[in-house]
């Protein structure tokens, strides 16, 4: 037992370390002062591990790491990763926790991108007046046309990575001997693995495209 959870404190300390390195080396700029990274794909990750108090731990380490080396907003920057991730993250645990079969991932990958997505809504009319030093009218102003769609072109491209992903990161953990072997070792059928990989494969195209368009590029 003692040698388990060894196994787990490896893996939740590896993907965290991942997910700041993530943070460091893969922000993309996109418009404002909103940027894409990748950390809540390997937060995701490991949620869907060892469930959503994994997940709300991820993100809460990584946060607080991020805004005491990279970040320039202080705490409310470190309260709005922490949320956004969290939301995210923690919901796509949570629901796959409940039922652990490939449909309710999906389902809480790209429900905890809709709550992501209305949270940080939110969060952006109540606290980027003060990050922003602007007027409220501003702000709000910009809710539909900004805000909406870059959080929920983000929360849906990291949805996919995750599901893309997943898979071939358990496999490598479990030949790494850092998860045990699957209690269930029956393999999808190939025509429904192809159609998920093709459709995740559109949706992350689609994705891109459109946040590309965002930030100005095409």
């Amino acid at each position: 037992m003692k040698h388990e959870k060894m196994k787990k404190l490896t893996v939740l300390a590896m993907l965290s370390a991942i997910a700041y390195v993530a943070v460091a080396l893969l922000r993309f700029p996109v418009v404002l002062f909103l940027s894409y990274e990748p950390k809540d794909v390997v937060i995701a990750i490991g949620g869907f591990l060892y469930g959503p108090l994994a997940a709300l731990g991820i993100s809460l380490v990584v946060s607080f790491i991020e805004m005491l080396t990279i970040s320039s907003t202080g705490w409310i920057g470190f309260v709005m990763n922490f949320l956004s991730s969290a939301a995210f993250a923690g919901t796509a645990a949570l629901l796959y926790r409940k039922k652990r079969t490939q449909g309710s991932a999906i389902a809480g990958l790209f429900g905890g991108a809709l709550l992501m997505t209305v949270l940080m809504l939110l969060w952006n009319y109540l606290i980027t007046p003060l990050y922003m030093h602007t007027a409220r009218a501003d702000v709000a102003a910009m809710l539909v046309p900004v805000f909406l769609p870059f959080n929920l072109l983000k929360g849906c491209l990291n949805a996919t990575i995750t599901v893309l992903l997943y898979k071939p990161v358990v496999q490598g953990l479990r030949h790494a001997h850092l998860l045990p072997p699957s209690k269930t070792p029956g393999r999808m059928p190939v025509k429904r693995r192809l159609a998920v990989w093709l459709g995740a494969l559109a949706v992350l195209a689609v994705c891109i495209v459109l946040i590309l368009i965002l930030h100005g590029t095409i």
